[in-house]
Protein backbone atom coordinates (compact mmCIF):
# COMPACT_ATOMS: atom_id res chain seq x y z
CA UNK A 1 0.00 0.00 0.00
CA UNK A 2 1.23 3.49 -0.88
CA UNK A 3 0.34 6.41 1.26
CA UNK A 4 0.73 10.25 -0.09
CA UNK A 5 0.30 12.81 2.01
CA UNK A 6 -1.65 16.40 1.52
CA UNK A 7 -2.11 18.97 4.05
CA UNK A 8 -5.76 20.89 4.42
CA UNK A 9 -6.07 24.48 3.71
CA UNK A 10 -7.69 26.60 6.16
CA UNK A 11 -11.20 26.61 3.92
CA UNK A 12 -11.14 22.77 4.47
CA UNK A 13 -9.68 21.89 1.13
CA UNK A 14 -7.26 19.24 0.43
CA UNK A 15 -5.60 19.31 -2.95
CA UNK A 16 -5.44 15.68 -4.37
CA UNK A 17 -2.12 14.53 -5.38
CA UNK A 18 -1.65 14.70 -9.26
CA UNK A 19 -0.64 10.83 -8.99
CA UNK A 20 -4.04 10.13 -7.50
CA UNK A 21 -5.50 12.21 -9.80
CA UNK A 22 -3.82 10.05 -12.56
CA UNK A 23 -4.78 6.81 -11.44
CA UNK A 24 -8.43 7.88 -10.92
CA UNK A 25 -8.61 9.80 -14.31
CA UNK A 26 -10.19 12.95 -12.20
CA UNK A 27 -11.09 15.83 -14.29
CA UNK A 28 -12.23 19.23 -13.55
CA UNK A 29 -15.48 19.28 -12.70
CA UNK A 30 -15.98 15.75 -11.78
CA UNK A 31 -17.42 14.52 -8.96
CA UNK A 32 -15.04 12.84 -6.17
CA UNK A 33 -17.14 10.54 -3.44
CA UNK A 34 -16.13 10.46 -0.21
CA UNK A 35 -17.13 6.70 1.53
CA UNK A 36 -17.03 6.25 4.87
CA UNK A 37 -16.40 3.07 6.67
CA UNK A 38 -15.14 2.59 10.43
CA UNK A 39 -12.27 5.08 10.63
CA UNK A 40 -10.83 5.21 7.06
CA UNK A 41 -12.44 7.09 3.89
CA UNK A 42 -12.11 6.03 0.61
CA UNK A 43 -12.38 8.48 -2.31
CA UNK A 44 -13.90 7.46 -6.22
CA UNK A 45 -14.54 9.57 -9.49
CA UNK A 46 -18.33 9.78 -10.21
CA UNK A 47 -17.55 11.90 -13.08
CA UNK A 48 -19.52 14.68 -13.91
CA UNK A 49 -23.34 14.67 -14.53
CA UNK A 50 -22.91 15.56 -18.17
CA UNK A 51 -20.70 12.45 -18.63
CA UNK A 52 -22.63 10.33 -16.38
CA UNK A 53 -25.52 11.23 -18.54
CA UNK A 54 -24.27 11.83 -21.84
CA UNK A 55 -26.35 9.65 -24.20
CA UNK A 56 -29.24 8.62 -21.73
CA UNK A 57 -32.29 9.52 -23.61
CA UNK A 58 -32.22 8.00 -27.16
CA UNK A 59 -34.69 8.91 -29.75
CA UNK A 60 -35.30 7.78 -33.49
CA UNK A 61 -35.77 11.99 -34.64
CA UNK A 62 -32.70 13.42 -36.43
CA UNK A 63 -31.50 16.35 -34.25
CA UNK A 64 -33.11 20.01 -34.72
CA UNK A 65 -31.77 22.41 -36.52
CA UNK A 66 -30.49 25.69 -34.83
CA UNK A 67 -33.73 27.25 -36.16
CA UNK A 68 -36.09 24.62 -35.21
CA UNK A 69 -34.40 24.52 -31.78
CA UNK A 70 -35.14 28.18 -31.37
CA UNK A 71 -38.19 28.40 -32.50
CA UNK A 72 -39.48 25.53 -30.14
CA UNK A 73 -37.48 27.23 -27.66
CA UNK A 74 -39.87 30.65 -28.12
CA UNK A 75 -42.97 27.96 -28.25
CA UNK A 76 -41.84 26.97 -25.22
CA UNK A 77 -41.37 30.28 -23.46
CA UNK A 78 -43.91 31.99 -24.74
CA UNK A 79 -46.64 29.13 -23.14
CA UNK A 80 -45.25 29.37 -20.04
CA UNK A 81 -45.78 32.94 -19.78
CA UNK A 82 -49.20 32.43 -20.77
CA UNK A 83 -50.16 29.38 -18.08
CA UNK A 84 -48.34 32.31 -16.01
CA UNK A 85 -50.55 35.28 -16.54
CA UNK A 86 -53.46 32.78 -16.26
CA UNK A 87 -53.92 33.07 -19.96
Amino acid sequence: MKELLSTVTSKGQVTIPAEIRRMLRVSPHDKIAFVVEDDEVRIARRGSVVAQTAGVLKTDQPPLSAEKLREAAEQAIAEDVSERMGG
